[in-house]
């Protein structure tokens, strides 16, 4: 083997070197059912933290102008309950927020397609954890999409 071709696998990670070996993985979203592309197909990361950004900023903005005086820490505590609230209301009821509206995604349930109120707020109480939100799978999923067993998808 040449040492370029080794180094060049150790960089691409250990997926890269498997299906160099012939393993195939198929497309992310493939093992829940989900198309490859085009709506209902398993939401990017980058629309994903776009829609987060809007949804935080949106918090920030609400809880500086209206709750704090000044931007400080009580204003961060106040953004971050603004946001589980607003998590909750919005994914529990109709399955998305703003920010997610704006960037065409929708949460979604894997068995019924709609998300209950009580697996909006599991997922959005794991979301507010930030650990499980970082911990993802082969699909892309975060860990607090599993544990509620829902999906983002695009629309």
């Amino acid at each position: 083997m040449d040492n370029r071709q080794a180094i060049g696998s150790w960089l691409s990670g250990p997926r890269a070197a498997l299906e160099e070996a012939g393993a195939e993985f198929g497309y992310r979203g493939e093992q829940l059912g989900l198309p490859e592309d085009g709506p209902g197909s398993l939401a990017r990361p980058g629309r994903r933290l776009g829609a987060l950004a809007v949804d935080w900023a949106l918090c920030v903005l609400i809880a500086y102008g209206l709750i704090t005086d000044g931007y400080g820490q009580s204003t961060s505590n106040w953004a971050l309950l603004l946001f589980f609230v607003l998590s909750v209301l919005t994914v529990g009821t109709v399955g998305f927020t703003p920010g997610k509206r704006l960037f065409g995604l929708r949460v979604v349930a894997l068995e019924s397609g709609r998300v209950q109120p009580v697996r909006g707020l599991v997922r959005s109480v794991l979301l507010c954890l930030a650990v499980p939100a970082l911990i993802w799978d082969r699909d892309g999923r975060g860990l607090h999409d599993r544990l509620a067993r829902t999906v983002e998808v695009r629309i």
